[in-house]
């Protein structure tokens, strides 16, 4: 139930362009059940996946800026899109504050792989941005890597439809070269991804191995966050610059029974 709390000075910032970062959340709950957490979903411009860099990275500031003068002492960008092509600007912005990406998990697909035939469903935006290249470089020389763009799909997800059968056939549609290619480990480049993992998993075969690096974010949050003892809140703010219908749908379920609020911002 979404009802009022609250929140405690102190605070760790989540963003993502729209619902997928509730994954994340999801993660950091599980990592840090007492501590106080505020998201923020940018509804109003979502999903990133499809748009320029120059404006990823302008957005990320502003709603970095908001979350810092909330009250946040960590910062964790919930995006890929956004990790890829904004993380580094914001942490040359704020040198001196603890910021988390999140992105792409080469290293540990490769590491997984039994075929050395790894495939990566992303949006457009991350498949083309110098950091998931450099991540190629550095970690999957000798293997071959099938990147997927899955234009749209983030876009479907947002609206908290997840047996549409327009999802359904984006899903197949973006699912089938990876079958094609004989991939064994797939890896989950967005956010929003988990929220349809059996749906995916369906399409892929259930020999293929499907990952996800949420709880690899967390852990990091973790060695980052110090909560003192009047933080000790399993408080959760939302807020969303746009359409809040699929925060709506979503949060509760992916969420469970953790004291929330959920609110419209003006970034």
């Amino acid at each position: 139930m979404i009802r009022p709390h609250q929140p405690p000075t102190a605070t760790i910032g989540v963003f993502d362009s729209g619902v997928g970062g509730l994954t994340v959340l999801r993660a950091l709950r599980r990592a840090l059940p007492f501590a106080p957490l505020h998201y923020v979903a940018d509804t109003a411009f979502a999903p990133y996946g499809e748009r320029p860099s120059e404006f990823i990275q302008q957005r990320s500031l502003a709603i970095a800026e908001h979350l810092w003068n909330s009250g946040a002492k960590l910062l964790v960008v919930a995006c890929n899109t956004a990790t890829a092509h904004a993380v580094t600007t914001l942490r040359q912005r704020w040198p001196d504050r603890p910021i988390v990406g999140i992105e792409p998990g080469i290293k540990p697909a490769v590491a997984a792989s039994r075929n050395k035939r790894i495939g990566v469903l992303a949006t457009p935006a991350t498949l083309a941005s110098a950091r998931y290249q450099a991540l190629l470089s550095e970690h999957a020389p000798d293997v071959q890597v099938f990147s997927q763009p899955c234009p749209g799909l983030a876009g479907l997800i947002e609206t908290g439809q997840l047996a549409s059968p327009a999802l359904i056939e984006l899903v197949e549609r973006c699912c089938a070269p990876l079958r094609q290619s004989l991939v064994d480990t797939v890896l989950m480049g967005c956010t929003h991804y988990p929220l349809i993992q059996a749906l995916l998993q369906e399409k892929l075969g259930s020999g293929v191995l499907l990952l996800n690096v949420e709880d690899a974010v967390a852990r990091q949050a973790l060695r980052f966050w110090a909560a003192s003892d009047d933080t000790k809140s399993a408080f959760l703010r939302l807020e969303a610059t746009g359409e809040l219908s699929g925060l709506q749908a979503l949060a509760p379920a992916a969420l469970a029974s953790a004291p929330l609020t959920l609110d419209k911002v003006s970034i």
